[in-house]
């Protein structure tokens, strides 16, 4: 049964406490948490039982979990999380070719064995970057997925459309290693732009119609609703918990 959730990064800009309980109205249970959000753990993993909701999965930085794993499972235990997600990697770590993608893939691996020895999945969130295809034709995010079976994916499927990729393509070829999936919508070209060109999940060029069936055979059973940079945080939640409702 597929399962909506929705990425606390979206509303980084707007008073959080508030709007928990206006995002458990709509009729969400589940959310996604990211590094600024855990300095004080204990807050606020009682915030999100007052608001009704579920820390269901998270969002570490790599350092974090290199450094101090047992805190990274601390907190994911604390939250009552299914799954800690690596979400990024900054330019100037970013390997040069598919070699160093490769070794990059096998520390990664190795990060994330505490974790599955805790009894949690372990994964990797995309940008557009490993979806560039490297020097011999091959990608990043081939690199990282072939690292460890114990690696799963949470794809961001609208910053496969920004590296002009299928999305359903890609879905095929994860499919049975998705721990879920960032649903995001693009705006068209030239709209948006005080939201980056950014949109609310189906009032964008993303075309669910091919994109939902391809979710559901790839086994993509958790949806992440988000966007980067909305100028309405509940207009943006409101909306795109409609539109991922009927999918």
């Amino acid at each position: 049964m597929t399962r909506l959730s929705f990425q606390l990064y979206s509303v980084r800009d707007f008073d959080l406490p508030a709007i928990l309980p206006q995002l458990a109205k709509i009729g969400l249970q589940e959310v996604e948490g990211y590094g600024g959000l855990y300095a004080d753990a204990d807050n606020f993993q009682q915030q999100l039982a007052e608001s009704g909701l579920r820390m269901s999965t998270g969002h570490f930085d790599l350092a974090m979990l290199r450094d101090d794993p047992g805190e990274v499972i601390r907190i994911a235990s604390l939250m009552n999380m299914e799954s800690v997600i690596i979400p990024f990697l900054t330019p100037e770590d970013r390997p040069t070719d598919f070699t160093g993608w490769q070794a990059f893939a096998a520390t990664l691996a190795e990060a994330g064995k505490p974790v599955i020895d805790a009894g949690l999945s372990f994964g990797w969130h995309n940008h557009a970057f490993e979806f560039t295809a490297c020097e011999n034709g091959r990608y990043p995010i081939e690199a990282i997925m072939e690292a460890s079976d114990h690696i799963g994916l949470e794809i961001d499927l609208a910053w496969v459309h920004v590296a002009r990729e299928d999305p359903v393509t890609w879905l095929e070829t994860f499919a049975g290693r998705l721990l879920a999936a960032h649903v995001k919508d693009c705006a068209p070209d030239g709209e948006c732009a005080d939201e980056d060109g950014w949109a609310d999940v189906g009032h964008g060029v993303m075309n669910w119609d091919k994109i939902v069936p391809a979710m559901r055979s790839a086994g993509a059973e958790l949806m992440v609703l988000e966007h980067d940079n909305p100028s309405d945080a509940m207009r943006f939640a409101t909306r795109s918990f409609t539109t991922a409702s009927a999918f």
